[in-house]
């Protein structure tokens, strides 16, 4: 059962803000809310802290648009013939500047970093109210929150953008930031989730959906890895403490086991709490956005856009559990057992059949069809995502251990019923092992395309493919940014654009 609730109040008309170049919050208006008489009481500072969750769920991000983008790129899937072309330009490389797609992404984040800006940028008011209305702890519990957030905002913007405006909760700033590089951005990052490190609750005492100390110690640890801070990546995820892998893989993406003990950070979808405003903006994070269209859009039947790709199916090895934990193929039951998949079943619009589909986040095996809504949460960061970056921090520090390495790795086969890697392999056979496994183990998960990057191996893997090397690691800034900036110019746009 799903909890937590994402109270957006009358908070949403103070944060209809759209990105870098936009007003910043016009809190001196006598017609809307003013921090000064809004943060006066516990429920109104969790209300604000709520509105900063609520950009990850419309389908300019978590809701539809980022599983194409970043699954497309990485190919590790397919497309079907009726594919949208938007979505193919990210299969293909032949984005440009004017993308919509790449435009709504942007501005999703930033208004999520607006919100959580808001709730930073007002700390001292926040921290003068009375302890018997707000704990010392919960004030900075909410603090911690809203600066997780930002951090998750910025990550996404920055992985994607390189060097972006970098908007840091100074109200007293001017509108229109410039460009900060992307070492700027990080390390705010990085302070970002200490913070939230040190002050967030532990998963078992928080309310499900929130951030907690074990999600921010995971990211934080993810952070210092794509830094080459091996070490200190590792120590920042052995402080995790409560977590463990799913006895079943299956497990991870069903509605009914969402937040198990493998669960690290998901983003929340619940369809009860209504999805009128699914389709009312991509970006804004106001109203009922329940929903995510990631079942039908990579589902089997009804409706579908895509499916696994033959170098990914491919990977498996004989025997991996996980190949039919991720994967539907023809003579698969599923509707709880009642009905049977056939080769049919796994025709594209064209005609031809397609080997397999995706099974992750599908709601076929509880139902016969799969609607346009779905509520299934998604996984950003699982505990096996996490071991296999612990083997890859102690592989690559100074002194490391490659048999400690390997152990790391080997709990994850263990759950996919594969033989235990020789502790004896070598630095390079660890880090060929870890490549394997994180591809096998969170395929479609949006975590291959930038692994590839930060491995130096993206234009090896992406031959044939229009992906070129010193362009497409990086997204172009949206050409209305550019326009409505006065101080982010085309003299700023990445490399090739």
């Amino acid at each position: 059962m799903k909890t937590y609730k994402f109270i957006l109040t009358a908070l949403l008309g103070i944060f209809l803000i759209n990105s870098c170049s936009d007003k910043e919050l016009e809190l001196t208006n006598p017609n809307q809310l003013s921090p000064d008489t809004f943060f006066s009481n516990e429920a109104q500072v969790q209300s604000a802290v709520n509105a900063a969750y609520a950009n990850l769920q419309p389908f300019g991000l978590y809701g539809r648009l980022i599983w194409y983008m970043m699954d497309n790129m990485s190919h590790e899937q397919s497309g079907n013939g009726q594919q949208e072309a938007d979505k193919v330009t990210f299969a293909d490389f032949s984005f440009d500047s004017s993308n919509g797609q790449i435009a709504e992404y942007w501005d999703a984040c930033y208004r999520g970093v607006n919100k959580a800006n808001f709730v930073i940028g007002n700390k001292s008011i926040i921290d003068q109210i009375p302890g018997n209305s707000l704990s010392e702890v919960k004030k900075r519990k909410f603090l911690g929150e809203a600066r997780f957030l930002r951090a998750q905002y910025y990550w996404l913007l920055v992985n994607r953008f390189g060097n972006i405006p970098l908007r840091n909760g100074d109200f007293t700033q001017p509108e229109g930031k410039p460009v900060s590089p992307k070492a700027d951005v990080i390390k705010l990052i990085i302070e970002d989730l200490t913070y939230a490190s040190a002050n967030l609750l532990p998963k078992s005492e928080e309310e499900k959906g929130r951030a907690t100390k074990g999600a921010a110690q995971a990211f934080l640890g993810k952070v210092l890895l794509y830094q080459k801070e091996y070490a200190a990546a590792l120590d920042s995820f052995n402080k995790m403490s409560g977590y463990d892998l799913e006895i079943d893989y299956y497990d991870n993406f069903k509605e009914e086991t969402e937040h198990g003990i493998e669960s690290v950070w998901e983003v929340q979808y619940d369809l009860s709490l209504g999805t009128g405003a699914k389709w009312d903006s991509p970006v804004v994070g106001a109203g009922q956005n329940h929903a995510t269209f990631r079942g039908q859009d990579y589902g089997v039947l009804d409706w579908f856009n895509t499916y696994p790709s033959d170098d990914l199916v491919a990977s498996f090895e004989p025997g991996d559990k996980r190949l039919n934990g991720s994967f539907y193929f023809p003579g698969d039951t599923y509707n709880n057992g009642n009905n049977t998949l056939t080769e049919d079943d796994f025709a594209e619009n064209s005609g031809n059949i397609r080997p397999v589909a995706w099974k992750k986040y599908q709601n076929y095996y509880k139902q016969s069809t799969e609607a346009q809504e779905s509520g299934i949460n998604a996984k950003v960061i699982r505990y096996s995502d996490v071991l296999l970056m612990m083997a890859e921090c102690e592989n690559e520090r100074p002194g490391g251990s490659q048999s400690v390495a390997v152990g790391y790795i080997n709990r994850v086969r263990a759950r996919a019923g594969l033989v235990a890697l020789p502790t004896t392999l070598s630095k390079s056979q660890v880090f060929d092992a870890i490549v394997q496994e994180r591809k096998v183990e969170l395929s479609g998960e949006q975590v291959r395309f930038d692994d590839m990057i930060r491995w130096g191996i993206v234009g090896t893997e992406l031959a044939g493919t229009n992906f070129q090397v010193g362009k497409h690691e990086l997204w172009p800034i949206p050409d209305k940014e550019i326009a409505t900036n006065p101080n982010v110019t085309v003299a700023n746009q990445n490399p090739g654009y």
